[in-house]
């Protein structure tokens, strides 16, 4: 894999996103792939590695930070010269910004790392009218970027509160062998503060890193604080701190050195995604007391392996340092822990859960290339078996003439139809064994629309007491002259909630069109549809059979010769993708195995003008549907079963 990794900071400036992209470097060209880096340049032409240092001016009052805007035609020129397969945005936001739209110009996924709280630090620098507007930014760049990782649950609940969709999450890796507990120095420990408990903090010091909270520490009997960093902050720092033994900037072999020998490590900042430091500390055999807010939660096992203290509680911050500095047990069983917790965060398995990442975003790139019109959420490409280990033996379908099966009647008697549901409810029967009778029913009516799934079927839905029901609604609705798809999808969620109320699993689907010109003039009504059906499933805890994002149940073969319905074929790839999301094992095989044995059904007769079209417009002008005076398709429990060795239904 070619992968161009546009990062917002780099060499000489060592930080997170920096030491992060080193790693991932790294790892990446020792498993063969080729890495691109595209990073500010500071007084330096060349990065020292394949790349590119781009033009760059220091950030006012934090010259370390640097700033650049480069030309997208001259990134775009970049990837195509490199061959890129995907671009890795690196804590994106001016130079990552850049580096997304020339991605998009190049038609290539990519996957944006959430690394940098710009929005909370530009409050902490008083700027509220700047937090507005980089919060609009992070919106607007996550948005458009292919996938997002996030680092920690709270990162991710932050994105998805910003309304950004497809947040994955990818912690950070550590390096286990140069952060040990092997590194204490006594020595080291003499020189900085003989005979005291050292209370350490590793970081910039700036004032989004609150490193001044550390004054409630101020007057704890033989602790000696020892601060290891530098920035903008330390003049006022070091006035408010007088105790405390500022060390300045530390890398490599020096910091390792300067953590293991710490006894307690402090982590103030509230606004941390991550907090690699924490790993570090932890890795290098350290307990630690962390804000009990942001990436901290996600690392620090409070009464485990360290302390996570109120955020902004200064009493009970000093309460936590001192509970650690004054029992040396404790320490040490702490620290124990602390090393045991981190023993699989390795660059190494980050570095292979990366891949997979990009091999994500490169389908979710192709689920995007095939829409004629997106909405948010967008279409996202779930691992299949969301529903492991569930099973079921009452399955009541609702719907329209899709459900219904219509124009699929392979292998049926003339006149009646075997559909995506019918396949499901044999599928999940067959599965399930022998242990229990399955009953299935489908009230699915053709031309029916949402209001008639909410005042016919739901009622007699939960009469029927199913523990798993499927909804796929809305088609007819929104092929509609007037119609409101954001309303519509409040209506079925409406629906979804009471089944769910009722105790059913839902198997709720998104509404999809065939890749004909005529059904663009309807795109963005489904795609809107579509967007409030995910948050749907989302709010109700619904299993999503997103069938909007699968480009292959656009192509023509898979719709019957009125234009408008599922042939049999389709309706396998139909049935198969819902037992994928069912969690029903081998599902892919499966459907190999059926479609290469399966026989299609033969063509009708007669033109479609005569035999589909003008009944449809007779119907229109006299106010009737395809669906007047027709009932259920399976309005009471069948059994679904294998008599005599095959599968099939006992009334």
């Amino acid at each position: 894999m070619r992968v161009a990794v546009v990062t917002e900071s780099f060499l000489p400036h060592m930080n997170g996103v920096t030491g992060s992209v080193l790693q991932i470097r790294d790892h990446l060209e020792r498993r063969g792939h080729d890495v691109f880096v595209i990073a500010p340049a500071a007084g330096r032409r060349e990065l020292g590695m394949p790349g590119r240092a781009v033009p760059s001016f220091p950030l006012p009052r934090y010259p370390a930070v640097r700033l650049a805007v480069p030309p997208v035609a001259s990134l775009a020129r970049d990837l195509a010269r490199f061959d890129a397969d995907v671009v890795h945005l690196a804590s994106p936001f001016l130079l990552g910004w850049q580096g997304l739209l020339a991605a998009e110009a190049r038609r290539l996924p990519s996957v944006a790392v959430y690394q940098t709280d710009v929005v909370s630090y530009a409050g902490r620098y008083g700027l509220p009218q700047g937090a507005a507007l980089a919060e609009a930014h992070v919106r607007r760049l996550h948005r458009r970027a292919t996938l997002t990782l996030a680092p920690s649950a709270s990162a991710r609940a932050q994105l998805e509160g910003f309304g950004v969709d497809r947040v994955a999450l990818w912690g950070r890796g550590v390096d286990g062998a140069r952060f040990t507990p092997s590194r204490r120095d006594e020595r080291w420990r003499r020189s900085v503060a003989p005979g005291e408990v050292i209370v350490g903090y590793v970081g910039r010091l700036a004032p989004e890193k609150q490193v001044e909270d550390l004054a409630a520490l101020r007057g704890i009997p033989g602790i000696r604080l020892v601060i290891v960093g530098d920035g903008p902050a330390r003049p006022v720092l070091e006035q408010l701190l007088p105790d405390a033994v500022f060390l300045g900037h530390a890398d490599g072999d020096a910091l390792a050195t300067a953590l293991a020998s710490f006894d307690v490590f402090v982590h103030p900042g509230e606004s941390e995604t991550f907090g690699q430091t924490i790993q570090e500390a932890q890795a290098s055999g350290v307990p630690v007391v962390a804000t009990g807010a942001g990436g901290p939660v996600d690392l620090v096992r409070s009464s485990v392996d360290g302390w996570l203290y109120r955020p902004g509680d200064a009493d009970d911050l000093r309460a936590r340092v001192a509970d650690l500095a004054g029992d040396d047990a404790k320490r040490r069983a702490f620290a124990r822990a602390a090393r045991d917790a981190v023993s699989g965060r390795t660059w190494e398995a980050l570095a292979d859960r990366l891949v997979e990442h990009y091999d994500r975003a490169a389908m979710l790139h192709r689920t995007d290339a095939g829409r004629r019109a997106l909405a948010w959420p967008r279409p996202d490409v779930a691992a299949p078996g969301a529903a492991d280990g569930r099973s079921w033996s009452r399955y009541v379908a609702l719907g329209d003439s899709i459900t219904e099966g219509l124009c699929d009647a392979s292998r049926m008697p003339r006149g009646a139809f075997r559909g995506w549901a019918d396949r499901l409810a044999h599928l999940l029967a067959l599965s399930g064994g022998e242990r229990h009778a399955f009953r299935y029913a489908n009230l699915a009516v053709r031309s029916r629309r949402v209001a008639h799934l909410v005042e016919e079927q739901l009622p007699r839905c939960l009469e029927m007491r199913p523990d798993l029901v499927s909804v796929l609604i809305g088609a007819n609705d929104l092929t509609q002259v007037r119609c409101d798809p954001v309303a519509l999808a409040a209506q079925v969620e409406d629906a979804v909630t009471r089944l769910r109320g009722a105790g059913c699993d839902v198997l709720l689907a998104t509404v999809f069109l065939p890749d004909r010109w005529a059904a663009g003039v309807f795109t963005r009504r489904f795609a809107v549809y579509n967007a409030h059906l995910r948050r749907a499933a989302a709010r109700t805890g619904t299993i999503l059979l997103d069938l909007a994002a699968l480009p292959e149940l656009s192509r023509a073969e898979l719709w019957a010769d009125d234009k408008v319905h599922l042939r049999s074929r389709g309706h396998r790839y139909v049935a198969y993708r819902a037992a994928e999301a069912l969690g029903m094992p081998d599902a892919e095989a499966l459907a190999g195995l059926d479609e290469a044995f399966h026989v299609d059904e033969e063509p009708p007769t007669g033109s479609w003008l005569r035999r589909d079209a003008l009944p449809w417009v007779w119907r229109r002008l006299r106010g009737r549907t395809a669906g007047d005076g027709l009932t259920a398709k399976v309005p009471d429990y069948v059994l679904v079963g294998r008599p005599g060795g095959r599968a099939g239904v006992q009334r």
